[in-house]
């Protein structure tokens, strides 16, 4: 597994998945390299709205249908920080990391663009991120925590949150009732 990349890739937790902050979740792989992965949990939301983070940052005026616009919990490391990931675009945003064919973002001036209607029209707000230091996810991947397919962006920027795990499991033919919660090693 040491030439592996996942960039671009979802996970899926296995049913049998014991992290809480994992459990039922389907995670987006931005970067994945030697010296780790970093990536978003695009189906757990958060409390918040949009509006809200605009306000505790003193952004304004908010485009109503933006500001009511959910959050998304992206993960355990840095919690409190936003990060936006989008589809990638040929306008440069501020602190801006991109494999391709998708980037996160994490400056203020794609939640001004956003509060004023003006960002990505396909956007996960997402408070923290998900990290995996170097072999930490290859570790996983040998005891089944995940399985792992190609990401489909369609299924990232659904509106309908509760259907994405069912359908990143359908990219790999497998249906949810049929799924085991123990994996095995051939």
């Amino acid at each position: 597994m040491t030439d592996m990349n996942l960039s671009h890739h979802f996970l899926i937790a296995m049913p049998s998945m014991a992290d809480p902050e994992f459990a039922g979740t389907v995670s987006y792989i931005l970067q994945h390299d030697d010296k780790g992965a970093t990536g978003v949990i695009i189906n757990r939301l958060s409390p918040y709205r949009l509006a809200e983070i605009c306000q505790s940052a003193q952004i304004s005026p908010v485009d109503s249908l933006k500001g009511e616009h959910s959050v998304h919990h992206g993960g355990p490391v840095s919690a409190e920080q936003g990060f936006v990931l989008h589809r990638f675009s040929e306008r440069a945003w501020q602190g801006s990391v991109d494999n391709g064919n998708l980037s996160l973002t994490t400056s203020q001036d794609i939640l001004a663009a956003l509060a004023q209607g003006e960002g990505p029209s396909d956007f996960l707000f997402c408070l923290g991120y998900s990290g995996w230091s170097e072999g930490q996810l290859e570790d996983e991947l040998r005891q089944n925590a995940w399985l792992t397919v190609a990401a489909d962006n369609d299924i990232i920027f659904a509106a309908d949150d509760s259907s994405k795990y069912r359908r990143a499991l359908s990219l790999l033919g497998v249906d949810l009732a049929a799924l085991s919660g123990h994996g095995g090693q051939a």
